[in-house]
């Protein structure tokens, strides 16, 4: 299996791209500006997407890879998500106002676009591939995934604020060799990130006070222009753990 990169960033500006990530050729966790970054035969490839919640740069390129290579595929593309991520799509995306509803187009019988509903702890197969989605805690309905080959985990939190039940599952894979997480803001910002429920890095220093396994951490959504300061005071606040910035472009295999 093989993870590629698109965009990690808490945001945009220049080289930086949101969150979005290739598994493989034909499957993408999460669809932010990321995306851009993949040609149209690329783009027609897709066949699923995984999202993590409904905010705009985890979401704003699936309507646009839909229009794009709706009329170059044979079947639709599946969106797999929290049953109430699909319903925000539903009423406050793909509503005809703001953008075509692609489940229904060109006709409901033939649509470029379909929605799969994914509660909490439920699993896709997908080839080798098994994808869970796992608890998070973030100002929407949110989860987490792990992707697993049944040898190795590497787990994407998505966007999430301190949760027990997220390291309480993490802490039962015997088989992690790889996390995502994110943290958003500086420890200056703190109020910031309590009120939009990201991490800081103090924050995140007593989530992983808790976690058991030894995986590699990477270190996603930094807020633009902040990295090297957050990096800085993660690694001083994060002693002893394996610990990096997830970079754009960058390919994780296992």
């Amino acid at each position: 299996m093989k993870l590629t990169v698109l965009g990690c960033g808490g945001g945009i500006g220049s080289g930086r791209h949101t969150t979005c990530f290739l598994l493989d050729e034909d499957v993408l966790v999460d669809a932010g500006t990321g995306i851009t970054s993949l040609s149209l035969d690329q783009l027609a490839k897709i066949d699923h997407v995984f999202l993590t919640h409904s905010h705009l740069d985890h979401v704003l390129g699936l309507p646009l890879l839909i229009d794009a290579v709706g009329d170059r595929r044979g079947r639709p593309v599946t969106v797999h998500a929290l049953p109430d991520t699909l319903e925000i799509l539903d009423q406050h995306l793909f509503n005809w106002k703001l953008w075509p509803d692609f489940r229904e187009v060109p006709d409901a019988s033939a649509p470029w676009l379909r929605f799969e509903r994914m509660p909490l702890g439920s699993s896709v197969s997908l080839g080798e591939a098994r994808i869970t989605s796992l608890p998070a805690h973030h100002t929407v309905p949110a989860c987490g995934y792990r992707l697993s080959n049944g040898k190795r985990s590497l787990v994407f939190t998505g966007d999430t604020t301190r949760s027990e039940a997220l390291m309480h599952t993490l802490n039962e894979m015997g088989d992690l060799g790889d996390l995502i997480i994110e943290t958003s803001f500086e420890n200056g910002l703190r109020d910031i990130a309590v009120a939009s429920m990201h991490h800081w890095p103090d924050s995140l220093a007593r989530e992983l006070k808790h976690l058991k396994p030894q995986p590699r951490i990477w270190i996603t959504h930094l807020k633009p222009g902040n990295e090297a300061s957050i990096m800085d005071e993660l690694k001083r606040s994060i002693p002893g753990r394996e610990i990096a910035p997830l970079a754009q472009g960058q390919v994780i295999e296992w």
